[in-house]
């Protein structure tokens, strides 16, 4: 017997069944389920319409139910639609006619909107595990291999050095960031809609504080029309999971970029590479790869929802039923994709000498020894310009770093300077060893010494903070 169909007199069409039933999707529901269903009763039995033997003849049952969700021994009955009224036909064959008492005070709107926010609930927490798995593999690999010196880039071009450690912190950042989206999201959604009804709200006093209490919400929805058609929070946490799969693909391009030979700054074990199936000497950073694709997927599915819900009237329509599959998704992508990236991190193999050499290309110093004449007080434009002469200059030569400069470069760059200051400097006892000194990969790093720069001991401090918070 179908649950709701009293007032048909007409069997389903079979293409229409077939169409909207959604257990397929939504038995991933089935435990947050069960749990909505218990608290419910309790609260059926506190406003007196359930007796107490009732409650606990259906509170007996659907432990049973949840026992065999668990252990997987449930066979959904594709007939039944969708979750709930699965679980409450199987609860009625186990308590006899009780089980029909359950739905009491209760739609399968104010039921499923309770139930995915169990869900969701649960899937940030493991989704914040998760990214910590991460970002101590970030820190793991900076600990280890941190001070070596990477050439930073900006336009894809060679701009400055940094050190490792000060690259993979800024990761760390970025999902530091991602698990405050994800907290924030959660404190959101943590209101409890049960009691709502369809629309209106239930018909008998419910006590609805006390059953959210039950389920560890924070409070009730305020509004019943909001309660049942709200799915903001399925936006907040699939445009949360979006954005962190942007930034594991930035660290993807990254790494399969990195190891490509002409770069060779990283080798990726080979227990997170695969080969080709035609040319022997391939070996792929497949892992990277699919991270960086399945990205396109979870965008997408944040742009379906939101085109779903975009044109819906209140309160609850079945177009709410798609919610589930792209949220489903995005956190089943997000949670895989975390934990391989973990394990691809915690496996490199980091190539200093090549990441030096990269380094050393493209006059990336070239910022600090302008800085070091600002220090002496030439105007900063002036010192600009005399720079640029040098490193002009020194690629005219085939002279590779500006420290390998002579010292008469030094002196005439600064002589033939429009800048007073500078001409004076010219003659200054030592100044073409404290200039080639500046031009140093060290003297570079060294000079970016502000919170948040890459000075090696910023970068120290810094990661010894990470540590601390990461608990590691």
């Amino acid at each position: 017997m179908r649950l709701w169909g009293g007032r048909f007199d007409d069997e389903p069409d079979a293409r229409m069944a077939d169409f909207t039933r959604s257990i397929d999707v939504d038995g991933e529901l089935a435990i947050d389920d069960i749990a909505g269903s218990i608290a419910h009763v309790r609260g059926l039995g506190r406003a007196g319409l359930l007796a107490p033997e009732e409650v606990e003849a259906l509170e007996r049952g659907l432990a049973s139910l949840r026992d065999d969700v668990e252990a997987g021994r449930i066979a959904w009955d594709p007939s039944l639609e969708d979750v709930h009224l699965n679980l409450e036909t199987l609860l009625t064959e186990r308590v006899g006619p009780v089980g029909g008492k359950l739905h009491t005070g209760r739609s399968r709107n104010d039921q499923v909107a309770t139930d995915l926010r169990l869900w969701t609930r649960r899937a940030i927490d493991r989704l914040d595990a998760s990214v910590l798995v991460l970002e101590r593999a970030l820190v793991g690999l900076a600990d280890r291999d941190g001070d070596a010196v990477l050439p930073g880039a900006t336009h894809i071009q060679p701009a400055q050095p940094v050190l490792l450690a000060h690259h993979l912190l800024a990761y760390v950042e970025m999902l530091e960031r991602d698990r405050g989206r994800f907290a924030d999201a959660r404190t959101r959604l943590n209101v409890a809609p049960l009691g709502a009804g369809a629309l209106a709200g239930a018909g008998y006093p419910l006590d609805r504080a006390a059953t959210a209490a039950e389920l560890g919400f924070d409070g009730v929805t305020a509004n019943s029309l909001d309660a049942v058609a709200d799915r903001d929070f399925v936006v907040d946490v699939q445009a949360a999971a979006a954005l962190g799969m942007v930034h594991l693909s930035r660290l993807a391009e990254e790494i399969t970029w990195w190891s490509n030979p002409r770069f060779g700054f990283v080798h990726v074990a080979d227990a997170f590479s695969t080969g080709s199936s035609m040319m022997p000497n391939k070996k792929n950073p497949d892992p990277a790869e699919l991270v960086r694709g399945r990205t396109a997927g979870v965008i997408g599915g944040l742009t379906a929802t939101l085109t779903l819900l975009k044109g819906l009237p209140l309160a609850y329509q079945r177009d709410l039923q798609e919610d589930k599959p792209a949220l489903f998704s995005a956190v089943g992508t997000l949670d895989a994709s975390l934990r391989v990236m973990a394990g691809l991190v915690e496996t490199l193999t980091i190539d200093r000498d090549r990441m030096r050499a990269a380094a050393e290309e493209g006059y990336t110093t070239a910022t600090a020894l302008a800085d070091a004449l600002v220090r002496r007080g030439v105007p900063f434009r002036a010192a600009h310009h005399i720079v640029g002469g040098l490193v002009g200059g020194a690629e005219a030569e085939g002279i590779g770093t500006l420290a390998a400069l002579p010292d008469e470069a030094f002196r005439a760059a600064l002589d033939g300077s429009d800048d007073a200051v500078a001409r004076s400097l010219a003659d200054a006892p030592g100044i073409a060893a404290e200039l080639r000194a500046a031009a140093t990969l060290e003297g570079s790093l060294a000079a970016a010494d502000v919170v948040g720069g890459t000075a090696p001991a910023r970068v120290a401090t810094a990661l010894a903070d990470a540590r601390s918070r990461l608990g590691i």
